[in-house]
C-alpha cells in the first residue's frame, strides 16, 4: 500500500454551527484554539511519531478549551451533571480504546487512550472507567472544572422547555453536535481517528452517544479514519464510521464520495444531520456537512494551518454532493 509521504492531520469542533450565535470574539477564540490543535497535533507527526499521538495531541487542545463541548466545555444533562464520552482507533491493528459517563477526567481521550493501551478492554463506563484513571495516572478534578456560565444557562433553558412542554429552540444545534475529533496520517503511512464530546444538553438517563461507540463516530482502519459529529443516534444506527471506512477500504470509493454518501445521503434520509471529517492512506480529506456549519481545520505538506467554519468557506472537500461516478470523485490532496 503506497502512502503519504508527508503527515496530514485534520480535525473539527463539531457541526450545526449557526452565524448569529457566533460573536466575533467567540469566533476569534475558536479560530485561534482550533489552530492552537493542528500546530500542536502536527508538531508530534513532524517529529515522526505516530497518528494516535497527533490526535491525542489536538484533540486535548480542544478538550481544555471551554468554547467546545468537550472536556472542559461540557454540556450539562438533565441532572445538572457532566459526563463525557471518548474514543480512539488505531488503523494499523484496529487497536481501540473508549470511555462513557465520565465525570471526573479532565481529559476523556487520554484515558481512551489508556483503555487502548494498558487494559485488556475496549470500553469502560462510569465510576470504573474513573477507577482504572486512578490507577493509570490519568488526572481527576472536581466536577465543578466542567462547570461553565453558558453550558448551565443552556441547560436552564432547556429545563424551562421542558417544563411547559415546548420544543426545543434550535434543538438540532443546541443538543446534538458538540463534538470535537481528530484524524490523522502519520509519516509511516498508518491512520488514527479520536472523537471526546459532552453529549447532548438535557440528556437523561445515562445517554451515550455515537462518539465513544467504536465504529460509529470513530473509526480506523488501513486505509480509513474518520470521526464524526451530529446528532449520534443516527450515527449509531447507520454505524456511520465504520461504513466510509468500508467503502474506502471493501469499494475502493474515494474517500470524498464514501463519507458524503454516508453523511449527506444516508443519515438524513432517517431524519439526521451532521458532520465528519475523513483521511484516507493517501493523505485525501473528507470534510462532508449538511448544517450550516461546521468548525473543521487541516494541515499538510504546507505546513500551515488551515481553519474554516461556515459552509461558505473553502475545504479539501469542496463541500461536494456524492458525484455521478466514482470516476468524478477523486478527492483532492490534503498535503
Amino acid at each position: 500500500m503506497t502512502h503519504a509521504t508527508t503527515p496530514v492531520l485534520v480535525i473539527h469542533g463539531g457541526a450545526g454551527v449557526i452565524r448569529r450565535d457566533m460573536n466575533p470574539a467567540k469566533e476569534k477564540a475558536v479560530r485561534a484554539a482550533m489552530t492552537k490543535a493542528l500546530q500542536d497535533g502536527y508538531a508530534q507527526l513532524k517529529a515522526g511519531k505516530p497518528a494516535i499521538d497527533a490526535v491525542t495531541a489536538a484533540i486535548t487542545v480542544l478538550e481544555d478549551d471551554p468554547n467546545f463541548n468537550a472536556g472542559r466545555g461540557s454540556v450539562f444533562t438533565h441532572d445538572g451533571k457532566n459526563e463525557m464520552d471518548a474514543a480512539v482507533m488505531e488503523g494499523e491493528r484496529l487497536r481501540a480504546g473508549a470511555v462513557a459517563g465520565v465525570q471526573r477526567v479532565k481529559n476523556p481521550i487520554l484515558l481512551a487512550r489508556a483503555v487502548m493501551e494498558h487494559s485488556p478492554h475496549v470500553m469502560l463506563i462510569g465510576d470504573g472507567a474513573e477507577a482504572f484513571a486512578k490507577e493509570q495516572g490519568i488526572t481527576l478534578v472536581d466536577p465543578a472544572y466542567f462547570r461553565t456560565e453558558e453550558r448551565w444557562q443552556q441547560l436552564q433553558k432547556a429545563l424551562n422547555e421542558d417544563s411547559e412542554k415546548k420544543p426545543h429552540d434550535d434543538p438540532d444545534a443546541g443538543r446534538h453536535f458538540g463534538t470535537v475529533g481528530a484524524v490523522a496520517l502519520d509519516s509511516t503511512g498508518h491512520l488514527a481517528a479520536g472523537t471526546s464530546t459532552g453529549g447532548m444538553t438535557d440528556k437523561r438517563w445515562g445517554r451515550v452517544g455515537d462518539s465513544a461507540i467504536i465504529g460509529a463516530g470513530t473509526y480506523a482502519n488501513a486505509k480509513c479514519a474518520v470521526s464524526g459529529t451530529g446528532w449520534g443516534e443516527f450515527y449509531i444506527r447507520t454505524v456511520a464510521a465504520h461504513e466510509i471506512c468500508m467503502k474506502v477500504l471493501m469499494l475502493d470509493e474515494p474517500v470524498q464520495r464514501a463519507a458524503a454518501e454516508v453523511i449527506n445521503q444516508e443519515i438524513p434520509s432517517m431524519g439526521g444531520n451532521g458532520g465528519a471529517i475523513a483521511l484516507d492512506a493517501d493523505g485525501n480529506i473528507a470534510m462532508p456537512f449538511n448544517t450550516d456549519g461546521m468548525f473543521r481545520g487541516w494541515i499538510g505538506a504546507d505546513g500551515v494551518p488551515h481553519v474554516a467554519i461556515y459552509d461558505d468557506e473553502p475545504d479539501p472537500s469542496n463541500h461536494l454532493s456524492v458525484p455521478a461516478t466514482p470516476s468524478s470523485a477523486n478527492g483532492s490532496s490534503g498535503q
